[in-house]
């Protein structure tokens, strides 16, 4: 499943002022593969995501993005080389309707963006409320839209942060499993950032444990899930 390498992390350290909020974390992901970043709030896993999408700044280390270092380079340009991030919270603007939320997520893509019809394939609700505010959306609606605006600038790599915070378990777990879906059929490189351990590792190809800043585990998902002290150590379950 892993052919290669997509997305590269080599020894990469984000700092805010005196604190180290990632210490020199390194991992991979490839093609049609899940990497799921795990780990207790404050362990950094937000952070890592916001450097490797140039929303913060690296201190040090490296990103590679299909072999090209990214750090330093604008955050339109990454996406435009293929990179997309769904941030935590879902983001969706609530003044606009589903489709024009959609359009925003092609706008750095120009005439190589998906067209939205591509993408209400994917999520058959979203194209019965095409036409209606983002605001009035349930929860897994509003997670389906923030997905698939990231969809529309057709990246290779795609980073997801808390897909399944404030959700409810079947809307959560439906989530996952499309997630997995998508790294199948488009052969994404997904790098999952999940509180929800269990239903992380449950669709990862590998999984990486943070605690302040620094990995702690890396294996592959079904080797951190049946790890007993891992999991009452930084799991949760």
């Amino acid at each position: 499943m892993r052919e290669r390498a997509l997305l590269e992390i080599e020894s990469l350290t984000t700092d805010y002022g005196p604190v180290r909020a990632v210490d020199d974390v390194t991992l991979s992901v490839g093609t049609g593969s899940i990497t799921a970043v795990l780990g207790a709030n404050g362990a950094g896993k937000t952070t890592l995501l916001r450097t490797i999408s140039g929303l913060e700044r690296a201190t040090a280390g490296r990103v590679l993005l299909e072999g090209e270092d990214i750090l330093g380079v604008s955050v339109e340009d990454i996406v435009r080389r293929g990179l997309a991030h769904v941030p935590e919270g879902r983001g969706v603007i609530a003044e606009l309707s589903t489709e024009e939320n959609l359009r925003l997520g092609g706008l750095w893509r120009g005439g190589d963006a998906a067209p939205p019809g591509e993408i209400y394939e994917l999520f058959p609700l979203l194209r019965e409320r095409r036409n209606e505010l983002a605001a009035s959306l349930s929860g897994g609606e509003r997670q389906m839209l923030s997905i698939g605006r990231a969809l529309m600038a057709r990246p290779r790599v795609l980073l997801l942060d808390e897909p399944s915070l404030g959700l409810a378990p079947t809307v959560s777990a439906q989530i996952m499993r499309l997630v997995h879906r998508l790294a199948l059929e488009r052969d994404l490189a997904v790098l999952l950032v999940e509180q929800n351990a269990r239903g992380a590792l449950s669709v990862a190809d590998r999984g990486v444990v943070l605690s302040v800043g620094r990995v702690v585990a890396a294996a592959a998902a079904r080797e951190l899930a049946a790890d007993e002290g891992l999991r009452s150590a930084y799991l949760g379950f």
